[in-house]
């Protein structure tokens, strides 16, 4: 009886302290946007039920995508719409589940994009610069690779049957999309011509022909499996696929040799005789002929090298897709298997922006990189498709002073209550973004290629912006240490995620989660 009169008045306290407790709130907080935006937040992730299960995986990973990039790129795409900017959102950054990354390799602090992509396509961190391979390896010695491979998430789905893809705005062969496919000891050897005579007499074989011959290559390591490669290849990097031959230069080449490869093999060839259904793309006019309903698989390669940032794309020789209609095609190509897909999708250039010390690049390539998720969004069943937002490291990219809400974030700073520019201690205006190092200041005025900047030596320090518009196209922030290229920077980063299996992105993890996330929706690997 008093056990039941305890459990009754510990119950109306607890009601008339809540009445109490929403009895002192003023009408000016109940009636706060701030404040009814946070309850419904709340309210909105209670009603959440986590599934276990998906059908189909997409990763989008923002290569050097790091919070402050994320901060200023919400912030420049409301502002391109008029408004202040500030409490906007990124398409993924309205999922209901994130957690933080952390992204060291076995022998880095900071780290790079092979060691820490490769995390995430197995389930094992390794070292810098290596690719599909473990720590036990001697960076650039062929004869360690062998016993140290490692099966990627891309390679389990093809073993399932799931039909894979990947796409990416840089090379196809780069450090990101290679880890979800290849195996190497060094990231840099992207075709023949890049690797040591050692390491090919050792037989070694480079990146662009592990891309080609992957069906092959994953039948031979796993006897008595049967896959049909991957359906979807889209990016830039085409010079690792051609012999060093002006005969074999594409109808868009830039080069007066375009080819890379000396070897004499022309690898574009061997695909196509390998798939005759598939079909070879090299431009905007191929890629738009893709009818997706009846494609059986397709290898597309948009440039001798990187694709074209997002704002430099409309030079493109011969027209480039955007990343949102890359990823748009790739969907309606995958979804053709009833099994499902695994799709994975890198912004590359985000990256390439940041290390040319471009603000104005790695922003406009992160919002179209924000597009494309909300392509994938629009185009999947949520309740059978787990994407994945994250990337692979961060940049010594900052967001500083203290500009007003709503100041330009390519501009200056003007502080609180001023129409006009602050002035640090030397009499000159500053801007918000800045870089910790790099090629430091640039004003290419409307200029929308970034690599621009490595046609001049670094300029260190500060410079009088009085007259410069920072906001401009061309301008590149100043870096208080000189470097030949801006650098990663070690802190953690996010991830992002909605659909099943969703709910296991949370707290703070290891790159390396990442994988067993996929592996734990697709049910890829037994565990």
């Amino acid at each position: 009886m008093n056990s039941m009169w305890v459990s009754l008045s510990a119950l109306s306290s607890f009601l008339l302290s809540s009445v109490a407790v929403a009895g002192v709130l003023p009408d000016v907080q109940k009636n706060s946007q701030w404040f009814a935006d946070g309850e419904q937040s709340v309210i909105a992730k209670t009603k959440l039920t986590p599934r276990n299960k998906a059908k189909n995986v997409i990763l989008f990973v923002g290569d050097g995508m790091g919070l402050s990039t994320l901060t200023a790129a919400r912030i420049l795409a409301g502002q391109n719409e008029g408004k202040s900017g500030e409490e906007g959102y990124l398409s993924f950054e309205t999922f209901p589940y994130s957690a933080q990354v952390k992204t060291y390799n076995v022998d880095a602090q900071t780290p790079d994009s092979a060691g820490t992509m490769t995390a995430m396509m197995s389930g094992v961190k390794t070292d810098v610069g290596v690719i599909g391979v473990d720590e036990d390896i001697a960076r650039g010695d062929c004869s360690t690779v062998a016993g140290n491979e490692l099966v990627t998430s891309l390679e389990a789905a093809e073993i399932k049957g799931l039909s894979t893809g990947i796409i990416s705005t840089a090379r196809i062969t780069h450090a990101t999309p290679a880890a979800t496919y290849a195996k190497s000891a060094d990231r840099n050897w992207e075709d023949i011509s890049d690797m040591p005579e050692a390491a090919v007499t050792a037989g070694c074989v480079d990146i662009a022909t592990q891309l080609i011959d992957f069906e092959k290559n994953l039948e031979q390591r796993f006897p008595g499996i049967d896959v049909d490669g991957m359906e979807v290849a889209f990016g830039g990097g085409r010079r690792h696929f051609l012999p060093k031959d002006e005969s074999f230069n594409s109808a868009d080449a830039s080069s007066a040799i375009e080819g890379d490869r000396t070897d004499g093999i022309d690898l574009t060839a061997k695909w196509q005789e390998q798939y005759q259904n598939g079909k070879y793309v090299i431009d905007q006019a191929g890629f738009d002929a893709i009818d997706a309903t009846s494609t059986e698989r397709v290898l597309g390669l948009f440039n001798e090298s990187h694709m074209q940032y997002e704002a430099d794309r409309k030079n493109d020789i011969a027209g480039e897709p955007s990343l949102t209609q890359l990823t748009s095609k790739a969907i309606d190509i995958l979804d053709n298997n009833d099994k499902g897909f695994f799709l994975v999708v890198e912004s590359g250039r985000i990256d390439h922006g940041h290390h040319a010390g471009s603000a104005y690049n790695a922003l406009t390539d992160t919002i179209e990189f924000s597009n494309a998720v909300q392509a994938a969004i629009n185009n999947t069943n949520p309740e059978e498709t787990l994407i994945l937002v994250t990337a692979d490291h961060s940049h010594v990219f900052t967001i500083a002073g203290y500009p007003k809400r709503g100041n330009p974030i390519l501009g200056k700073v003007v502080n609180v209550g001023d129409t006009e520019p602050a002035l640090a201690n030397d009499n000159m205006p500053y801007t918000t973004l800045g870089y910790t190092n790099g090629k430091g200041f640039r004003n290419l005025v409307n200029e929308t290629n970034a690599d621009l900047a490595y046609n001049d030596d670094a300029v260190a320090g500060r410079q009088d912006l009085t007259t410069v518009d920072t906001s401009s196209t061309g301008f590149h922030q100043e870096a208080a240490i000189p470097l030949g290229s801006e650098t990663h920077a070690g802190e953690d980063i996010s991830l992002h995620a909605s659909g099943p299996g969703a709910h296991l992105a949370q707290g703070v993890i290891e790159q390396s989660v990442v994988f067993h996330i996929i592996n734990q929706s697709l049910g890829l690997i037994a565990q």
